[in-house]
């Protein structure tokens, strides 16, 4: 999904699904219901109600089926338009088929359940002079066992069950209008590409930490989490 300033919203819904069968050998994973709706429509629902009405869809396994069911937006209250892939562009590679825009742009991955405040991502965005903001989750790994600490070939102790902390990708960003306008039509590049990209080039690239909900909906086991999830948190978010 893509979009711009609260009046827009980009969304990455081009992808095959692979984690997600057999359920996505006949239906687009944007199309897989939870909670009675496709993932998509309660995607749309939520940032509807963070005020973003203005949407791109990027499209191409069963693009048919998507178009067709939410058509231009408006039995949902929002503006869709659609950026189809002849041919996969990697999780980033359709931000160059939008035309020359002139505000940020929300993009985020077509699976992902969220009740961020987009209002305060994109005042963060605006704020720091950011080019691009990525948005992380921070996570907790512990290893089960007792992890030894050596100095060369010397015992020096023994840790047990330590636990890690690391910031993941959220599937979240926001991106300047100069960035997107920049970006070659048609070229295939991951999202990752393109922030070690302006890294490289010396551009502002900040993190943003959610701590509202948050679901990556990429296994069967996440899209039986978000059923029990969507009425009880993601609606009320």
């Amino acid at each position: 999904l893509f979009g711009g300033g609260r009046d827009g919203y980009v969304g990455m819904a081009g992808g095959f699904g692979t984690r997600l069968k057999p359920l996505t050998n006949e239906c687009p994973k944007p199309l897989l219901k939870i909670g009675g709706k496709p993932v998509l429509e309660n995607i749309i629902e939520s940032c509807r109600r963070n005020g973003l009405t203005k949407f791109y869809i990027s499209v191409h396994y069963k693009a048919d089926m998507i178009m067709n069911y939410f058509g231009d937006g408006s039995s949902l209250g929002v503006d869709i338009k659609y950026i189809q892939e002849s041919s996969p562009l990697g999780t980033g590679g359709a931000l160059g088929l939008i035309s020359q825009i002139n505000h940020p742009l929300v993009v985020m991955n077509g699976d992902v359940l969220t009740s961020v405040d987009f209002s305060q991502l994109l005042s963060f965005h605006i704020n720091t002079k950011a080019d691009a903001t990525i948005c992380v989750r921070e996570h907790e790994l512990q290893v089960p066992y007792g992890v030894v600490q050596t100095n060369d070939y010397r015992f020096v102790t023994i840790v047990e069950k330590p636990t890690h902390h690391f910031f993941i990708n959220a599937g979240l960003y926001v991106l300047s209008p100069q960035v997107v306008n920049d970006l070659r039509e048609s070229k295939r590049f991951d999202m990752p590409d393109l922030l070690d990209q302006l890294v490289m080039d010396k551009k502002q690239v900040v993190m943003f930490p959610v701590h509202e909900y948050w679901l990556d909906m990429g296994r069967l086991d996440d899209l039986k989490q978000a059923e029990l999830d969507i009425y009880d948190r993601f609606n009320r978010g």
